[in-house]
Order: structure tokens, then C-alpha cells, then sequence
């Protein structure tokens, strides 16, 4: 499946701006990207295995509330990170 990497995390994936990645659940896709980009899952996921509160996961059109969201073949993952600042 094709994943859309927020801008922030492009360092991890040699700037490409979507990679491609395999699971059938959103913890599974997050593994196969951290084999393939060492370190970024950590940017995504806390110690809790909870998505970090400054990133969004969205799974098709559906925004992910955890891990153990199922993601079907064909669908496409986005990684967004909230903007925040003073």
C-alpha cells in the first residue's frame, strides 16, 4: 500500500514524499515502515503504543484511534503532524 509521509518525517524516508509498505493492520504497516526507515515509528508512537498526540493517522478517509485499526489492501495510509507554535 502507498503511505503519505508529513513533511516532518521525510528526513527518515530520504525526503520521498509516499513509501510503499505492507500489514493488514496499522501496527503492522508502522513495523514494516520502522524495518525500512529505522526511527520513525518512535517519532509516531509514545512508550504506551498510543499514536502521539501531535500526529494524525488516517486510514482511507477514516482518521486511526490506535494501532489495531484494520487497513485493507488497496487502501492508502497518511501520516500528518499537527502544526504548533507560538
Amino acid at each position: 500500500m502507498r503511505v503519505w509521509i508529513a513533511p516532518p518525517l521525510r528526513s527518515y524516508t530520504h525526503q520521498a514524499h509516499f513509501v510503499e509498505a505492507r500489514g493488514s493492520t496499522l501496527w503492522e504497516v508502522l513495523d514494516h515502515l520502522e524495518t525500512n526507515y529505522p526511527g520513525i515509528r518512535f517519532r509516531m508512537i509514545d512508550e504506551q503504543d498510543n499514536i502521539r498526540e501531535h500526529i494524525h493517522i488516517f486510514v482511507g478517509q477514516n482518521k486511526a484511534s490506535s494501532l489495531k485499526v484494520v487497513v485493507l489492501e488497496g487502501q492508502e495510509v497518511m501520516i500528518v503532524a499537527a502544526l504548533s507554535g507560538g
